[in-house]
């Protein structure tokens, strides 16, 4: 029920990015980059598609705490369930999101959603695929009877109502600043300078942040300045996801002392083994001197990548809709066929010079998996999916024909 929750608002979500567009362009604001918000989307599109397919010990586990540890439950059917379990899902939330921010291993999948270097919408989309460790915050939920479909439901509530708060439009709201969150309690948490650091993390109380000691208000005179210190300068969404995983991997290995390789994961945000730390010093970047990463592109690219996206996107919510009448082996298949173009778009738009050769082979193999693996009963729609990746191959083509590279050109 949770995820048709979100299946059922995400029309809603696509409006009010629209609508946020619309008021950006009016008012001659400056909140969107189209690089930017491609790779927002198809980090949500890749995290939402691959929640379904991957085994998950969470669900595991919370089975086992309702069916073994609880032997009696709420009823689901009381109005003060529903209300107590969607604050203390906020109250579990707001500790797991704050460790999230203080710990490695946890911070590691937490940095996708704070990568971006703009603020809007589309920001709120921007997913992790590469978290590890969040369901252990939310085990206190079934240890007290809290049933599964109320805990699930107030999850997919809580992060539907986090949605709106990603906008730097909306101004202060009042009353509301003492109670919720709000745009402005959230665009601090956003910030990476000093005085907004790990601020404001709950989801959609903010009282959580006054009683413990988080809270942080919007100041008038310190401008936000969005991203993440050791900056991502990339829109593979595949890299964003495994960013800060591999800069720990690499340090835990470099590190001499046993005890270091593991300690690392554990530590503060941020934090790597004198011995490494010394050997391989990393430059962090000043937030008062940041230079958003923003490689100029074709606008013929900008067209295609557009377009593809917007295919994959339709193909995600076609595999979210349909995903429990496929095996597992079409669904893998089928998560693979959305995220592939996302990662060619990404590296389309960092212009690469190996990027058209990964999208042609990519279009070129979709092209044979579709005619291999399709049904005969799906004889029209693999027509239609197989002609759209010949097109697409023959626009790309046409694109760097006589080209090295898709390096930018002034059109």
């Amino acid at each position: 029920m949770a995820t048709q929750i979100i299946l059922i608002a995400s029309p809603f979500f696509f409006l009010l990015i629209f609508i946020e567009l619309w008021v950006n362009y009016k008012k001659g604001r400056e909140v969107y980059r189209l690089n930017d918000a491609i790779t927002s989307l198809s980090l949500g599109v890749i995290s939402q598609s691959q929640k379904l397919i991957i085994f998950s010990l969470a669900s595991l586990v919370y089975a086992w705490f309702s069916d073994t540890i609880v032997t009696w439950q709420w009823n689901s059917h009381s109005a003060f369930t529903w209300v107590f379990a969607f604050i203390f899902y906020d109250f579990l939330y707001y500790w797991y999101h704050r460790f999230s921010h203080q710990i490695n291993f946890l911070w590691a999948g937490h940095v996708v959603h704070h990568q971006s270097e703009e603020y809007n919408l589309t920001t709120a989309l921007r997913q992790t695929s590469s978290s590890v460790g969040a369901w252990l915050f939310y085990i206190p939920s079934f240890i007290i009877g809290i049933p599964a479909e109320v805990f699930f439901v107030c999850g997919a509530l809580n992060l539907i109502y986090q949605f709106w708060v990603h906008t730097r439009l909306v101004g202060r709201l009042g009353w509301m600043e003492s109670v919720l969150v709000t745009p402005s309690h959230h665009r601090v948490h956003h910030g990476q300078n000093q005085i907004y650091i790990d601020k404001n993390h709950g989801g959609v109380f903010i009282i959580w942040d006054r009683l413990f000691g988080t809270f942080q208000r919007e100041l008038d005179d310190v401008k936000v300045i969005y991203g993440v210190r050791r900056a991502l300068g990339s829109f593979n969404p595949l890299w964003a996801n495994v960013h800060t995983w591999y800069s720990l991997f690499s340090d835990a290995i470099k590190c001499e002392r046993w005890f270091d390789k593991l300690k690392i994961w554990f530590m503060p945000t941020g934090w790597r083994p004198a011995d490494v730390e010394h050997k391989y010093p990393i430059q962090k970047r000043i937030p008062e001197e940041l230079v958003k990463f923003d490689p100029p592109v074709r606008r013929i690219i900008k067209v295609y990548v557009l377009v593809q996206y917007v295919i994959g996107l339709m193909l995600g919510v076609l595999f979210i809709q349909f995903q429990n009448e496929l095996s597992f082996e079409i669904k893998l298949l089928v998560w693979l066929v959305i995220s592939a173009p996302l990662i060619g778009c990404g590296l389309l738009l960092e212009t690469k010079s190996y990027a058209a050769e990964f999208e042609f082979s990519r279009l070129f193999a979709s092209a044979t998996a579709v005619i291999y693996f399709s049904p005969l009963g799906l004889l029209y729609t693999t027509t239609a999916v197989v002609g759209y990746l010949l097109v697409s191959m023959s626009l790309l083509i046409l694109i760097v024909r006589g080209k090295k590279s898709i390096e930018y050109v002034n059109n």
